[in-house]
Protein backbone atom coordinates (compact mmCIF):
# COMPACT_ATOMS: atom_id res chain seq x y z
CA UNK A 1 0.00 0.00 0.00
CA UNK A 2 1.30 3.21 -0.82
CA UNK A 3 0.47 7.02 -0.60
CA UNK A 4 -0.26 9.13 -4.11
CA UNK A 5 0.74 12.49 -3.65
CA UNK A 6 -0.88 14.86 -6.34
CA UNK A 7 0.61 18.16 -6.60
CA UNK A 8 -1.46 20.90 -8.52
CA UNK A 9 1.78 23.88 -7.82
CA UNK A 10 0.57 26.44 -5.13
CA UNK A 11 3.86 28.52 -3.34
CA UNK A 12 5.19 24.76 -1.77
CA UNK A 13 6.01 24.63 -5.80
CA UNK A 14 7.61 28.05 -6.27
CA UNK A 15 10.88 29.64 -7.10
CA UNK A 16 11.67 33.12 -7.72
CA UNK A 17 11.50 34.02 -11.79
CA UNK A 18 15.03 34.57 -12.36
CA UNK A 19 14.09 37.27 -14.80
CA UNK A 20 11.53 39.11 -12.78
CA UNK A 21 11.72 37.43 -9.43
CA UNK A 22 8.21 36.98 -9.53
CA UNK A 23 7.37 33.74 -7.44
CA UNK A 24 5.91 31.29 -10.23
CA UNK A 25 5.62 27.67 -10.16
CA UNK A 26 8.49 25.76 -10.81
CA UNK A 27 9.02 22.74 -8.14
CA UNK A 28 7.71 18.69 -9.61
CA UNK A 29 6.40 16.54 -7.29
CA UNK A 30 9.29 14.59 -7.51
CA UNK A 31 11.14 17.35 -6.25
CA UNK A 32 8.83 18.07 -3.71
CA UNK A 33 9.10 14.63 -2.37
CA UNK A 34 13.07 14.96 -2.99
CA UNK A 35 12.84 18.14 -0.39
CA UNK A 36 11.37 15.77 2.33
CA UNK A 37 14.42 14.64 3.47
CA UNK A 38 12.71 11.21 4.60
CA UNK A 39 15.39 8.12 4.20
CA UNK A 40 12.27 5.66 5.15
CA UNK A 41 9.23 7.58 4.21
CA UNK A 42 6.37 4.89 3.14
CA UNK A 43 5.96 4.10 -0.58
CA UNK A 44 4.82 7.28 -2.77
CA UNK A 45 3.61 7.66 -5.81
CA UNK A 46 3.75 10.95 -7.77
CA UNK A 47 1.11 12.50 -10.14
CA UNK A 48 1.88 15.76 -11.41
CA UNK A 49 -1.33 17.02 -12.17
CA UNK A 50 -0.98 20.70 -12.37
CA UNK A 51 1.39 23.76 -12.18
CA UNK A 52 -0.97 26.51 -11.33
CA UNK A 53 -1.23 29.23 -8.32
CA UNK A 54 -4.34 28.25 -6.26
CA UNK A 55 -5.57 31.94 -7.25
CA UNK A 56 -5.90 30.55 -10.78
CA UNK A 57 -7.53 26.87 -9.85
CA UNK A 58 -11.10 27.94 -11.41
CA UNK A 59 -13.52 25.28 -10.91
CA UNK A 60 -13.71 23.38 -13.89
CA UNK A 61 -10.07 22.12 -13.21
CA UNK A 62 -11.23 21.63 -9.67
CA UNK A 63 -13.64 19.34 -10.85
CA UNK A 64 -10.94 17.26 -12.70
CA UNK A 65 -8.58 17.41 -9.93
CA UNK A 66 -11.89 15.37 -8.09
CA UNK A 67 -11.61 13.15 -10.92
CA UNK A 68 -8.37 12.15 -10.34
CA UNK A 69 -8.39 11.90 -6.84
CA UNK A 70 -11.28 9.50 -6.16
CA UNK A 71 -9.76 7.28 -9.57
CA UNK A 72 -6.75 7.21 -7.41
CA UNK A 73 -9.02 6.54 -4.08
CA UNK A 74 -11.07 3.70 -6.38
CA UNK A 75 -7.57 1.47 -6.57
CA UNK A 76 -6.82 -1.38 -3.55
CA UNK A 77 -3.12 -0.54 -3.72
CA UNK A 78 -4.03 3.18 -2.38
CA UNK A 79 -3.62 3.53 1.25
CA UNK A 80 -4.57 7.47 0.73
CA UNK A 81 -4.18 10.23 -0.96
CA UNK A 82 -2.46 13.73 -0.32
CA UNK A 83 -2.66 16.67 -2.89
CA UNK A 84 -0.47 19.51 -2.55
CA UNK A 85 -2.49 22.93 -3.12
CA UNK A 86 -1.50 26.80 -2.90
CA UNK A 87 -3.24 28.15 0.38
CA UNK A 88 -5.22 31.29 -1.26
CA UNK A 89 -7.99 28.64 -2.82
CA UNK A 90 -7.30 25.28 -0.67
CA UNK A 91 -10.63 26.09 1.27
CA UNK A 92 -12.58 25.98 -1.66
CA UNK A 93 -10.68 23.34 -3.65
CA UNK A 94 -10.73 20.47 -0.57
CA UNK A 95 -14.27 21.27 -0.31
CA UNK A 96 -15.23 20.17 -3.43
CA UNK A 97 -13.14 17.43 -3.55
CA UNK A 98 -15.05 16.59 -0.61
CA UNK A 99 -18.79 16.68 -1.56
CA UNK A 100 -17.87 14.96 -4.70
CA UNK A 101 -15.57 12.21 -2.71
CA UNK A 102 -17.53 8.65 -2.47
CA UNK A 103 -15.29 6.73 -1.17
CA UNK A 104 -13.61 6.47 2.69
CA UNK A 105 -10.13 6.80 1.53
CA UNK A 106 -8.29 9.28 3.54
CA UNK A 107 -7.45 12.56 1.00
CA UNK A 108 -5.33 14.98 2.77
CA UNK A 109 -4.51 18.76 1.50
CA UNK A 110 -1.34 20.66 2.06
CA UNK A 111 0.57 23.41 0.69
CA UNK A 112 3.13 25.71 2.42
CA UNK A 113 3.31 29.46 2.67
CA UNK A 114 6.77 29.90 2.36
CA UNK A 115 8.51 29.37 -1.12
CA UNK A 116 10.01 25.99 -1.91
CA UNK A 117 13.91 27.82 -2.06
CA UNK A 118 13.39 29.66 1.41
CA UNK A 119 15.51 28.23 3.92
CA UNK A 120 12.60 28.09 6.44
CA UNK A 121 10.63 26.56 3.96
CA UNK A 122 7.24 25.30 5.96
CA UNK A 123 6.43 23.01 2.69
CA UNK A 124 8.17 19.43 3.31
CA UNK A 125 7.40 19.36 7.35
CA UNK A 126 3.39 20.05 6.11
CA UNK A 127 3.88 17.49 2.83
CA UNK A 128 5.67 14.82 6.09
CA UNK A 129 2.64 15.37 8.20
CA UNK A 130 -0.22 14.87 5.20
CA UNK A 131 1.24 11.51 4.20
CA UNK A 132 1.32 10.39 7.61
CA UNK A 133 -2.47 11.42 7.69
CA UNK A 134 -3.01 9.73 4.59
CA UNK A 135 -1.59 6.69 5.92
CA UNK A 136 -3.17 6.47 9.12
CA UNK A 137 -6.90 3.75 9.37
CA UNK A 138 -8.45 7.10 11.46
CA UNK A 139 -8.35 9.27 8.74
CA UNK A 140 -10.78 7.18 6.92
CA UNK A 141 -13.95 8.06 6.14
CA UNK A 142 -13.48 11.67 7.56
CA UNK A 143 -13.65 13.34 4.06
CA UNK A 144 -11.14 15.85 2.21
CA UNK A 145 -8.96 16.67 4.87
CA UNK A 146 -6.43 19.76 5.44
CA UNK A 147 -3.11 19.61 7.01
CA UNK A 148 -1.17 22.00 7.83
CA UNK A 149 0.88 23.37 10.83
CA UNK A 150 0.33 20.47 12.96
CA UNK A 151 -3.42 20.84 12.83
CA UNK A 152 -6.27 19.50 10.94
CA UNK A 153 -9.47 20.65 9.60
CA UNK A 154 -12.44 19.05 8.10
CA UNK A 155 -13.58 20.50 4.39
CA UNK A 156 -16.75 22.37 5.34
CA UNK A 157 -14.41 23.90 7.84
CA UNK A 158 -11.51 25.03 6.92
CA UNK A 159 -10.62 28.74 6.65
CA UNK A 160 -7.73 30.30 5.67
CA UNK A 161 -7.11 32.83 8.12
CA UNK A 162 -3.91 34.50 7.76
CA UNK A 163 -1.84 35.89 4.54
CA UNK A 164 1.36 34.80 5.56
CA UNK A 165 1.59 33.22 9.23
CA UNK A 166 2.23 29.24 8.80
CA UNK A 167 -0.12 28.66 10.62
CA UNK A 168 -2.61 29.97 7.83
CA UNK A 169 -5.87 27.56 8.45
CA UNK A 170 -8.24 27.61 11.08
CA UNK A 171 -11.78 26.06 11.63
CA UNK A 172 -13.44 29.27 13.15
CA UNK A 173 -16.04 27.73 15.60
CA UNK A 174 -15.04 24.59 15.67
CA UNK A 175 -11.41 24.21 15.99
CA UNK A 176 -9.20 21.39 14.54
CA UNK A 177 -10.32 18.17 13.70
CA UNK A 178 -7.37 16.56 15.38
CA UNK A 179 -3.49 16.72 15.06
CA UNK A 180 -0.30 15.49 13.47
CA UNK A 181 2.39 15.53 16.80
CA UNK A 182 5.39 14.05 15.72
CA UNK A 183 4.81 10.87 14.07
CA UNK A 184 1.52 10.39 15.21
CA UNK A 185 -1.80 11.35 13.91
CA UNK A 186 -4.35 11.73 17.07
CA UNK A 187 -8.17 12.95 16.36
CA UNK A 188 -10.78 14.57 18.78
CA UNK A 189 -13.50 14.40 16.53
CA UNK A 190 -15.38 13.25 13.29
CA UNK A 191 -17.23 15.90 11.38
CA UNK A 192 -20.40 15.90 10.07
CA UNK A 193 -20.34 15.00 6.51
CA UNK A 194 -23.67 14.88 3.68
CA UNK A 195 -23.66 12.45 0.97
CA UNK A 196 -21.03 12.65 -1.76
CA UNK A 197 -23.09 15.05 -4.66
CA UNK A 198 -22.73 13.31 -8.32
CA UNK A 199 -20.37 14.63 -10.61
CA UNK A 200 -21.36 17.57 -12.67
CA UNK A 201 -22.81 16.51 -16.11
CA UNK A 202 -22.23 20.20 -17.20
CA UNK A 203 -19.22 22.72 -17.09
CA UNK A 204 -19.33 24.91 -13.84
CA UNK A 205 -21.94 27.90 -14.04
CA UNK A 206 -21.39 31.58 -13.28
CA UNK A 207 -22.35 31.88 -9.64
CA UNK A 208 -21.53 35.59 -7.97
CA UNK A 209 -20.22 36.20 -4.49
CA UNK A 210 -21.00 39.67 -3.66
CA UNK A 211 -19.98 40.69 -0.07
CA UNK A 212 -22.22 43.32 1.10
CA UNK A 213 -21.46 46.71 3.71
CA UNK A 214 -22.84 49.77 5.48
CA UNK A 215 -25.14 51.28 2.89
CA UNK A 216 -25.00 48.56 0.15
CA UNK A 217 -27.70 48.87 -2.42
CA UNK A 218 -28.61 46.38 -5.36
CA UNK A 219 -26.56 47.54 -8.06
CA UNK A 220 -23.93 44.64 -8.46
CA UNK A 221 -26.94 42.46 -7.85
CA UNK A 222 -28.42 43.60 -10.74
CA UNK A 223 -24.82 43.80 -12.88
CA UNK A 224 -24.89 39.90 -11.74
CA UNK A 225 -28.12 39.22 -12.92
CA UNK A 226 -27.59 41.19 -16.57
CA UNK A 227 -24.42 39.11 -17.01
CA UNK A 228 -25.83 35.99 -16.97
CA UNK A 229 -25.16 34.40 -13.26
CA UNK A 230 -27.17 31.02 -12.69
CA UNK A 231 -27.19 31.90 -8.74
CA UNK A 232 -25.79 34.76 -6.54
CA UNK A 233 -24.29 34.51 -2.80
CA UNK A 234 -24.75 36.95 -0.55
CA UNK A 235 -21.99 37.88 2.29
CA UNK A 236 -24.19 39.84 4.62
CA UNK A 237 -23.20 41.53 8.19
CA UNK A 238 -23.82 39.39 11.32
CA UNK A 239 -26.61 36.67 11.08
CA UNK A 240 -26.96 37.69 7.19
CA UNK A 241 -28.29 41.40 6.95
CA UNK A 242 -28.07 44.00 4.29
CA UNK A 243 -30.54 46.85 3.75
CA UNK A 244 -33.56 47.91 2.49
CA UNK A 245 -31.63 48.95 -1.13
CA UNK A 246 -30.38 45.24 -1.16
CA UNK A 247 -34.16 43.70 -1.31
CA UNK A 248 -35.63 45.21 -4.50
CA UNK A 249 -32.28 43.05 -6.04
CA UNK A 250 -33.16 40.05 -4.53
CA UNK A 251 -36.81 39.99 -5.01
CA UNK A 252 -35.57 40.94 -8.74
CA UNK A 253 -33.35 37.66 -9.08
CA UNK A 254 -35.82 35.71 -7.40
CA UNK A 255 -38.56 36.56 -10.05
CA UNK A 256 -36.12 35.18 -13.10
CA UNK A 257 -35.34 32.17 -11.44
CA UNK A 258 -31.87 32.80 -9.73
CA UNK A 259 -31.53 31.83 -6.52
CA UNK A 260 -29.90 34.19 -4.14
CA UNK A 261 -28.57 32.21 -0.56
CA UNK A 262 -27.11 34.48 2.49
CA UNK A 263 -24.48 33.49 4.61
CA UNK A 264 -22.23 35.94 6.79
CA UNK A 265 -18.98 38.14 6.38
CA UNK A 266 -18.25 37.11 9.81
CA UNK A 267 -15.77 34.03 10.28
CA UNK A 268 -18.10 32.38 12.90
CA UNK A 269 -21.19 31.74 13.66
CA UNK A 270 -24.90 30.82 11.69
CA UNK A 271 -27.12 33.04 9.90
CA UNK A 272 -30.53 33.18 10.64
CA UNK A 273 -33.36 35.35 9.34
CA UNK A 274 -33.85 37.63 12.47
CA UNK A 275 -34.27 41.63 11.36
CA UNK A 276 -36.47 43.80 9.45
CA UNK A 277 -35.94 46.90 7.33
CA UNK A 278 -33.70 45.59 4.87
CA UNK A 279 -32.37 42.68 7.44
CA UNK A 280 -32.40 38.65 7.06
CA UNK A 281 -35.97 38.49 7.59
CA UNK A 282 -36.82 40.76 4.87
CA UNK A 283 -34.06 38.78 2.18
CA UNK A 284 -35.76 35.66 3.68
CA UNK A 285 -39.23 37.29 2.40
CA UNK A 286 -38.03 38.37 -1.13
CA UNK A 287 -36.64 34.38 -1.18
CA UNK A 288 -33.52 34.41 -0.51
CA UNK A 289 -32.10 31.10 1.06
CA UNK A 290 -30.10 31.11 4.19
CA UNK A 291 -27.19 28.04 4.47
CA UNK A 292 -26.46 27.86 7.84
CA UNK A 293 -22.47 29.05 9.21
CA UNK A 294 -21.37 28.01 5.34
CA UNK A 295 -18.96 30.35 4.12
CA UNK A 296 -19.40 32.50 1.12
CA UNK A 297 -16.98 30.99 -1.08
CA UNK A 298 -17.56 27.52 -0.51
CA UNK A 299 -21.55 28.04 -0.63
CA UNK A 300 -20.67 29.06 -3.93
CA UNK A 301 -19.12 26.24 -5.33
CA UNK A 302 -21.52 24.15 -3.74
CA UNK A 303 -24.31 26.50 -5.95
CA UNK A 304 -21.95 25.46 -9.09
CA UNK A 305 -22.22 21.88 -8.37
CA UNK A 306 -25.74 21.67 -7.67
CA UNK A 307 -26.58 23.44 -10.78
CA UNK A 308 -24.47 21.81 -13.19
CA UNK A 309 -25.64 18.28 -11.84
CA UNK A 310 -29.16 19.24 -12.82
CA UNK A 311 -30.48 19.05 -8.79
CA UNK A 312 -32.84 21.02 -6.57
CA UNK A 313 -30.80 23.73 -5.11
CA UNK A 314 -32.94 24.38 -2.81
CA UNK A 315 -32.92 20.88 -1.66
CA UNK A 316 -29.14 20.68 -1.51
CA UNK A 317 -28.59 24.08 0.39
CA UNK A 318 -31.35 22.78 3.06
CA UNK A 319 -29.60 19.62 3.50
CA UNK A 320 -26.13 21.71 4.12
CA UNK A 321 -27.55 23.98 6.32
Amino acid sequence: MHVVVVSTGGTIAMRPDPATGKLVPAVSGEELVDMLRWPDAPPLELDDFASVPSFDMHGDLVVELADRVREHCRRDDTAGVVVTHGTDTMEESVYVVDRLLDSDAAVVFTGAQRAADEPDTDGPRNLRDAIRVALAPEARGRGALVAFAGELHAAREARKVDTSALRAFGSPGYGPVGHVDGEGVVFRRRPDRRPPLPRPAEPLPQVDLIRLHAGSDDRFLRASLESGSRAIVLEGTGRGNASERVVPGVEAAVRAGVPVVVCSRCVAGRVEPVYGRGGGKDLAEAGATFVGDLAGPKARVLLQLALAAGLDVRAVLEAEA
